[in-house]
């Protein structure tokens, strides 16, 4: 069958178009999406043409790893699960394209082993269970962090997942004064405005490669840095991290695991994904929502709606 995809001809440019999807094996599902969410990390990198070397890179190319829907056919092994609301972590299923994530379709063919039934109640907000899963995975080892820079999508989770814990609430670092406003039960300052020099853990939610010197100037001696965006370079100035014996760590993908931990987090009610989600846009006005979603400002989550597409 075809479905109707959101697909990057090549950067800056955002087509909707119509696609075959591979056949469905025995082990598979069909899943007919209903939201799907833009990263603005690695699809605003897929976006911008900025994407370092990547397996399965290259253009045309179907983004996304953030969609949730319902399972409306499957194969002999999986007719169970014909009607179960799941979240999909992407999925290479079409002709004629590259899908790097691939998530971002009205309808979607992956292997049943890798939807995750989720709740319908989430509605839209289930979107965001990646990124939670990515925000588990970059603090789940070792001592919590007592600094995340950044509040965008990416930090609140974090901060989110470590009161869901029981941790101590973090120091939230934003230089965009809008996204200090509001009552978070953290902390979210100015880093202009933090004198403080002795951090043990400090978790780079921006992105923002040019930001490792001022990270290790905050460390305590043997302290760590945790990368938990993608980056296509980074660099740093090797004296002060040398003195404070200092550590990186890059954050890798989420993993099934990291999903499950959520979603037994959001079901127990200790992690709550609503307020983040601040953008729905018809999926017919994709080549608009791209751009708005990687501009900033009040735009924390773009979700493309695809329920009439």
């Amino acid at each position: 069958m075809d479905t109707l995809a959101v697909v990057l001809e090549e950067p800056k440019t955002v087509s909707r178009r119509t696609l075959a999807l591979n056949p469905m094996t025995d082990k598979d599902i069909l899943v007919e999406i209903a939201w799907s969410g833009i990263s603005t990390g690695t699809e605003k990198l897929l976006w911008s043409g900025a994407m370092p070397a990547f397996p399965g890179m290259g253009y045309p190319l179907v983004p996304g790893y953030e969609s949730v829907g319902r399972v409306v056919d499957a194969g002999a092994e999986s007719r169970g699960r014909i009607g179960e609301w799941v979240f999909v972590p992407g999925a290479n299923c079409y002709v004629g394209a590259r899908a790097l994530f691939g998530g971002a379709a009205s309808h979607i063919v992956l292997p049943a082993a890798r939807a995750l039934t989720v709740p319908e109640a989430l509605g839209a907000d289930a979107v965001l269970m990646a990124l939670a899963a990515t925000a588990l995975h970059a603090i789940a080892d070792g001592p919590a962090p007592e600094l995340i820079v950044g509040h965008g999508i990416l930090g609140r989770l974090m901060a989110r997942i470590l009161r869901a814990r029981g941790e101590e609430s973090p120091v939230v670092w934003e230089a965009d004064p809008a996204r200090r406003v509001g009552d978070f039960g953290y902390a979210v300052i100015d880093p202009a405005h933090d004198e403080r020099r002795d951090y043990r853990v400090i978790v780079d939610a921006s992105g923002a490669a040019d930001l490792l010197d001022t990270l290790i100037a905050r460390l305590a001696r043997g302290g760590e840095i945790v990368l938990a965006g993608f980056y296509d370079r980074i660099a740093f100035a090797f004296p002060p991290a040398f003195m404070r014996e200092a550590r990186l760590r890059v954050a890798a993908e989420f993993t099934p695991e990291d999903l499950q931990a959520v979603r037994a987090l959001v079901a127990a009610g200790a992690l709550r994904l609503d307020g983040l989600v601040s953008h729905i846009c018809p999926a017919t006005e994709a080549a608009d929502a791209y751009p708005l979603a990687f501009g900033g400002g009040d735009c924390l989550k773009m979700v493309l709606d695809w329920r009439h597409a």
